[in-house]
């Protein structure tokens, strides 16, 4: 059996800037080899008009344990032992909120405590540490934010900055 990259691309959709003062709705999740996808809903939620990336709470739908036990489930079943790798557009604001819901279910964050930023990457391939957000444009999945679509235009970007970096390195 070959060893699979442990890259589990995440997306979180709450309301709140943090876990203290709000509350995470849903998130998706994308294995990058397989493209599998977990989608975690913990609330009803709906895009707020005023401003797409909040979400109206509604009601709760799953408790913390129970969408942080599937996940941990979900991502055993495609790794196994081996620790799974965070990665996200905004990690200081995905994995706070992923982090909050292991802790809250009494379970420990598979994660660690740490994660990848897909804009740093880019930033440091192009030598230009200010540009972190041009690789967006990569997305073919809209970026809706429904948190499995999100999730998923960003793995489809991290894999067409590869193949760029791939080509680079192969020469003429």
């Amino acid at each position: 059996m070959s060893k699979k990259t442990p890259w589990i691309f995440v997306d979180c959709e709450a309301r709140g800037t943090s876990p203290v003062y709000g509350v995470l709705t849903e998130f998706g999740a994308v294995h990058y080899d397989t493209r599998d996808t977990f989608h975690g809903r913990l609330f009803e939620a709906t895009p707020d008009p005023a401003n797409p990336a909040v979400s109206i709470v509604g009601e709760r739908v799953a408790t913390d344990a129970e969408v942080a036990g599937s996940f941990a489930a979900w991502l055993y079943a495609h790794l196994g032992s081996t620790p799974p790798v965070f990665v996200s557009d905004n990690p200081a604001y995905d994995w706070q909120w992923i982090a909050g819901m292991f802790d809250r279910a009494g379970l420990d964050n598979p994660f660690g405590h740490s994660a990848r930023r897909i804009g740093d990457f880019w930033a440091g391939l192009n030598r230009n540490w200010s540009d972190t957000q041009s690789w967006k444009r990569l997305r073919r999945t809209a970026h809706d934010h429904n948190p499995v679509n999100d999730a998923m235009g960003n793995v489809e970007a991290f894999e067409e900055i590869l193949r760029m970096v791939s080509d680079s390195m192969a020469g003429p």
